[in-house]
């Protein structure tokens, strides 16, 4: 199958025509959109996202208020049960923040960011600061010169301990270290991001990243994660540092375990293409995309998981259509459409094993289309 789809994709690059006639069909057909508006501004969103807190909140409450007595046999089984459910969870909440960013959660734009930046701060992720890089992201998928996250090294510029870790081990050790930091090492420190000509990161309001119109925003940003880290040390100085590990931190390092996953898989296959700045476009870009299939974990995660393509070709429309817009968009997308039903933890080793490096259509740079390639 994968072999199929590399193919299909390797005769898209190079046919200009289809793609013309893909957008002339993407143009005619209509792109989904919320519900009319209501008084209401929560409205469309209201079931999923008070669903999400209130089992949160509950899974909470059962863990403070019973969890934190003497060890017993039971805690130790009730704990990692706790972690696990709270950050599946949260990870289904950290989507709707996204949604925020995206405008597809209210009618409101200033509900949207109100809601957006209450959330991720919870997260510990800089709201404004996310929301204008992951734009930008959006903007310029699959572009080598210009998209913001997992841009893929060209051969030459792989670094040189890399071949030294192209085994089992090596990948358990690399692939440990980004699950668990990852997502933070790129918010501080733009770690599988853009280069930049200068130190780059989400939380510097003067970075490189932003524009000077973008910049209060960033610290409106930093402020609401200041906040949040108040509430997060009163915390731990009213119940103890590992009252806080253990009803946060832990379930926080599974949100960002699983957010890595996610955008992971979706922008990282043998058989999506990056392209050049002189064969980038968005449309191009948009499709070299992945839909994966995570189980029950894909209503948990509302979605984004099993409809990434249709979310890029419609990135304001709230995640309650996507399943209705992928299914719509099949039969136009027809050979264009990807998805790849292998078991997540067997995906991500592959992709881990065999997508190190990008390299030109052929051996022709010139072409400005590269894959994914593992030998050095």
């Amino acid at each position: 199958m994968a072999a199929n789809i590399d193919e299909c994709l390797r005769k898209a690059a190079s046919r200009e025509c289809h793609l013309r006639s893909l957008r002339s069909l993407l143009a005619k057909s209509r792109s989904p959109s919320r519900p009319i508006a209501s008084n209401d501004p929560f409205s469309a969103h209201s079931p999923m996202w008070f669903h999400d807190l209130c089992i949160s909140f509950l899974l909470l409450y059962i863990a403070a208020t019973y969890f934190h007595r003497p060890p017993s046999p039971l805690a130790c089984v009730a704990w990692p049960m706790y972690w696990i459910l709270q950050g599946c969870i949260l990870t289904g909440v950290w989507v709707i923040a996204h949604e925020c960013g995206h405008h597809a959660f209210s009618d409101y734009k200033w509900v949207d960011d109100t809601v957006g930046l209450i959330l991720h701060s919870a997260f510990l992720v800089p709201y404004f600061s996310w929301k204008y890089s992951h734009r930008r992201h959006h903007s310029n998928t699959g572009s080598l010169d210009r998209d913001e996250v997992f841009v893929p090294k060209t051969k030459s510029r792989v670094a040189w301990h890399s071949k030294y870790l192209n085994n089992p081990p090596g990948r358990a050790l690399t692939l440990g270290g980004t699950l668990l930091l990852g997502w933070p090492l790129y918010l501080a420190f733009n770690v599988s991001g853009r280069p930049y000509d200068r130190f780059a990161c989400h939380y510097d309001p003067f970075g490189p990243i932003y524009s000077d119109r973008e910049r209060l925003q960033i610290f409106i940003s930093d402020l609401g994660i200041l906040a949040a880290t108040f509430v997060l040390y009163s915390v731990a100085v009213s119940q103890g540092l590992a009252f806080l590990i253990c009803i946060y931190g832990v379930p926080l390092l599974i949100v960002n375990g699983f957010l890595v996953t996610v955008t992971f898989l979706q922008h990282t296959h043998p058989a999506l293409p990056h392209y050049d700045s002189s064969e980038w476009e968005w449309l191009k870009g948009a499709l070299a995309t992945m839909d994966r299939d995570y189980g029950i974990l894909n209503k948990v995660f509302h979605n984004i998981t099993d409809t990434h393509v249709a979310h890029h070709l419609f990135s304001n429309m709230p995640h309650y259509h996507a399943m209705e817009a992928t299914r719509a968009m099949k039969p136009i997308l027809g050979e264009f459409y990807q998805f790849d039903d292998t078991p997540v933890y067997k995906a991500i080793w592959r992709e881990a094993k065999e997508c190190l490096y990008v390299d030109p259509d052929g051996g022709a740079p010139e072409k400005g289309v590269f894959w994914y390639r593992n030998k050095f």
